[in-house]
């Protein structure tokens, strides 16, 4: 039956981007029955206040670090102060040929640190592979998997020079499906992303190269990041967002995922642009001094985001450790460190140990992960391609060669393949309309998401623009590609070498020949996707975060004006995570659904691999489906809601996102957390609880050594003076200073003001350790394994398949969500066989945060475990004794 026949929609040239959610209801970005029962999630006595938490605590070696830390304090003990300032404080933007470079240390041969982004691969380069992005990753399920794209990355920063990977993301962790950057990190649920990040940050220091964790913390959108940002879009705010969090949902669902990464040894976490409960996210001594410091008992360094520095004194004493790019705004020469952290340091503003503690941490991750063995000179430029060019590109100083073009792809091309297509979720498959045998008599392909970029796969620079098959989003984020396959090429050699009839149309609009192809197809394959990225880019009006959550380009017009004339249409979704799909899941003509995602370099010929059967789907959703942006329960603040003053997003809806809201809510999804079909079926039986015999939770006790000083530095400022003869690079960050009057120096209105010196902040005493801390990543008693689950898997269909077996637990609480994830296991069982899907339950995985103890606790509300296919297709449970 031709479905809607003759009920073609013309779709208009150009698609209005629609202005964001102006519906939402201000000045909250959470709908009124999505609040969480927890009255402390609302917040309603006050402005949101982030309470003090001094001193920052200094590095120990705790955990496997004790070697870094021994070799690292006898490096720091050798420098003198400017080397030291020299070591935390950029050179600037655009100073060096990485998009972040620190000072460097000649007399001891030390060379300047090179940071690059991103999180999908190396930007800003040549001859490097472009990888699927995080969603991608989430998306497999696979742990192993996660750690070979995390160590493959590694290996091509490791490669081109790079010491710092500015990635992996957990921040944005996804709290709003609109949130323009949520597919830079992995899944809105809290224990996938900590897995997930775990394995990449594993994969990326196993291959030599200081993984960044960011964007720490509740950093879920794009719009107000920054108030000069929004000046360039003529909105006036004083100051960033303030995103504000009560503590049990800061714990329970955005700090959990940092400790997983902690957990797993990262050397270096990004501090955010937003405030956190109105206190800067690299100024916040509560989320850095206390939680991430304290509590989780990170031993490596914390660097700003780029200008995400606002204090230099303020940001030294709340746990900041590394100034990126150096400059307060770019280009402009000044920094709050460099030679102002210099003076602070002789005139005792800042402790000299916190300096000490700042160059340990750095060259501590430096040699933790072998930076001292792996490290290669730089041999790239970021800033231009041409392979002779300036050093100092803002200056225009230092001509040279700059680009050497090394080829640090390696095999990586067949890993990037392999992940396009487990990352690849089948949503929907009617009759077993798929896979296709390319034997069909006649395949037409439909899309600009299909073809090509006119302009070339790297011709929108950070991919800033829609244009061709969607691969990667945009922003700093991205990579360029070496090559792009298209799903449009990839399609056609299938049919062709099987002497199919093939035929293509990559333009949306193009009605007449839409409809006249569409009706001739045996099957159709419609490419539609949506796009977004970070908000220095705005494209169609989307600034960064998407405006909604339809198609992008007339997808939508393009799906019903294909499927009315074609009853074997099959829908590809590139798109950066939840879309609404209409009624597709019901339309007869659409016989199959699939989700790719952002697939990177290799997306024609992954989607390829699953449509004609090479390889058997066994992703599954990584985010929800829901049926309307309303039954997300979050949104973003997309208008201003507190004057000139920083934006306020209240997270009012507590722990309850993504699948937690539509639980809570009793919404039923199109398509829930977790689902994703095979070409095969499976079935569930036999679950297996152990409990294990441990001892009880016990609180850390006990004190902190006292902050080490590492060498001496002389307190005369004749000794930091430019040196004679010294000819400095315009706009270039130095220690050194310019006068030997230290408020002369430091050219400061405000010197000498005792107000930022908060009360501790220079205490080097020993510290009470807190209750929830003891080792990176908390309490290690948090990670004893409880109980032991075991259940059988059968393969009940006819071929080969993976099946991604998920437990999810019932906390039981009045303030708990229905279930949360906490393991999975992907499994490949063969037609006919079973396998055994294990998972450990760990302390953490059942406990709450309690905010009068500070701490972890098992409540005495009754646990459930469950073991299924989805959040919505459980079939397995069992009471936890």
């Amino acid at each position: 039956m031709q479905w809607l026949a003759g009920a073609l929609l013309v779709a208009a040239k150009l698609v209005g981007a629609q202005d964001g959610n102006t519906t939402a209801p201000f000045p909250n970005a959470t709908y009124p029955n999505a609040t969480s029962p927890d009255p402390a999630a609302e917040q309603t006595s006050g402005p949101a206040f982030s309470p003090p938490y001094y001193p920052s605590i200094w590095g120990s070696g705790a955990g496997n670090w004790s070697n870094a830390y021994a070799r690292a304090r006898a490096f720091v003990s050798q420098l003198t102060l400017t080397e030291k300032v020299n070591l935390t404080t950029g050179v600037g933007w655009q100073g060096e040929r990485c998009v972040g470079e620190t000072g460097a240390i000649p007399r001891l041969g030390f060379r300047a640190l090179c940071l690059q982004d991103s999180p999908l691969g190396v930007r800003f380069t040549d001859y490097n592979s472009a990888f699927p992005a995080g969603v991608n990753v989430a998306a497999t399920f696979d742990r192993g998997l996660a750690y070979a794209r995390g160590q493959a990355m590694g290996q091509e920063h490791r490669g081109k020079g790079v010491d710092v990977q500015l990635g992996p993301v957990a921040g944005p962790l996804g709290r709003s499906p609109e949130g323009g950057r949520n597919w830079e990190g992995f899944s809105p649920d809290p224990a996938l992303t900590g897995i997930m990040m775990a394995q990449t940050i594993q994969g990326i220091q196993d291959a030599g190269v200081i993984a960044c964790a960011k964007h720490y913390i509740v950093n879920e959108q794009e719009h107000f990041r920054q108030a000069p940002e929004e000046a360039g879009y003529g909105v006036n705010i004083s100051d960033s967002l303030s995103s504000n969090i009560d503590d049990a949902t800061l714990h329970e669902t955005y700090l959990w995922p940092f400790a997983d990464a902690v957990r797993a040894g990262v050397g270096s976490v990004m501090c955010s642009y937003n405030q956190i409960n109105n206190s800067y996210g690299c100024q916040n001594s509560y989320t850095l001094n206390r939680l991430l410091k304290g509590e989780l008992d990170f031993q490596g360094f914390v660097l700003s985001d780029w200008q995400a520095q606002h204090s230099g004194v303020g940001s030294a004493l709340a746990g900041m450790d590394m100034s990126m790019p150096g400059d307060v705004l770019f280009d402009t020469g000044t920094s709050y460190w460099g030679a102002n952290l210099t003076v602070a340091i002789l005139n005792g503003t800042v402790p000299q140990w916190r300096l000490d503690d700042m160059a340990t941490r750095i060259i501590a991750a430096w040699y933790y992960v072998g930076r001292d063995q792996s490290q290669v000179p730089v041999n790239f430029d970021s800033w231009t391609l041409d392979t002779f060019g300036y050093q100092h590109y803002v200056a225009e100083q230092g001509y040279g060669l700059i680009n050497e073009h090394v080829d640090v792809r390696a095999e990586h091309t067949t890993l990037v393949r392999q992940i396009g297509s487990a990352s690849t979720v089948l949503l929907k498959n009617k009759n077993g309309a798929l896979p296709l045998t390319g034997k069909e008599r006649t395949t037409a392909v439909f899309g600009n998401d299909a073809g090509g970029n006119p302009y070339g796969p790297n011709g929108c620079p950070d991919r800033r623009c829609d244009n061709g098959t969607l691969a990667m989003a945009w922003g700093s984020g991205t990579a360029n590609f070496p090559y792009l396959i298209t799903p449009e090429t990839a399609i056609q050699n299938e049919v062709v070498s099987n002497n199919g009839v093939f035929q293509s149309i990559t333009d949306n609009f193009a009605t007449t020949q839409i409809a006249s192809l569409a009706s001739q197809a045996s099957v159709a394959i419609v490419f539609v996707n949506a796009d977004s990225g970070e908000g220095f880019i705005n494209i169609d009006g989307n600034v960064g975060d998407r405006n909604n959550l339809t198609l992008w380009q007339g997808g939508d017009v393009l799906v019903q004006n294909v499927s009315a004339l074609c009853n074997n249409t099959i829908v590809v979704l590139h798109t950066v995570g939840p879309v609404l799909l209409s009624n597709y899941s019901e339309n007869p003509n659409i016989t199959a659904i699939l989700w790719a995602g952002l697939p990177g370099e290799q997306s024609g010929n992954s989607i390829a691999d699953i449509l004609y059967g090479r390889v058997n789907p066994g992703a599954k959703l990584p985010f929800t489906f829901g049926a309307a942006r309303e039954d997300y329960g979050t949104d973003l603040l997309y208008i201003p809601n507190n004057g000139t003053g920083a934006p306020q997003v209240t997270f009012s809806e507590g722990n309850f996102i993504d699948y937690r809201a539509f639980d809570k809510a009793g919404i039923t999804p199109v398509y829930e957390f977790g689902f994703g079909l095979s070409y095969t079926t499976f079935s569930y039986s036999n679950l297996q609880v152990t409990k294990l015999n441990v001892g009880a939770y016990m609180p850390t006790t006990g004190l902190t050594s006292a902050a080490p000083t590492l060498g001496n530095i002389i307190n005369d400022t004749a000794q930091y003076q430019y040196p004679s003869n010294f000819s400095a690079v315009p706009l270039y960050i130095y220690p050194y200073l310019n006068s030997t009057d230290l408020e002369t120096a430091a050219n400061e209105t405000d010197y000498g003001s005792s107000d930022s010196v908060p009360a501790g902040s220079q205490d080097g005493s020993p510290q009470p350790l807190l209750a929830a801390g003891g080792a990176p990543g908390g309490n290690p008693e948090l990670y004893d394994v409880l109980y032991q689950v075991r259940a059988t898997i059968t393969n009940t269909g006819s071929v080969p398949g993976d099946e991604v077996v998920q437990l999810y637990i019932s906390l039981g609480g009045p303030y708990d969500p229905k279930i949360v994830l906490r393991n999975f296991q992907r499994l490949a069982i063969q037609p006919s066989s079973s396998a055994t899907f294990t998972a450990d339950i760990t302390r953490r995985d059942i406990s709450n945060w309690d905010t009068n103890a500070q701490n972890w606790a098992v409540s005495s509300s009754p646990k459930t475990v469950y073991v299924g296919s989805s959040s919505r297709n459980l079939p397995l449970s069992a009471t936890l004794s």
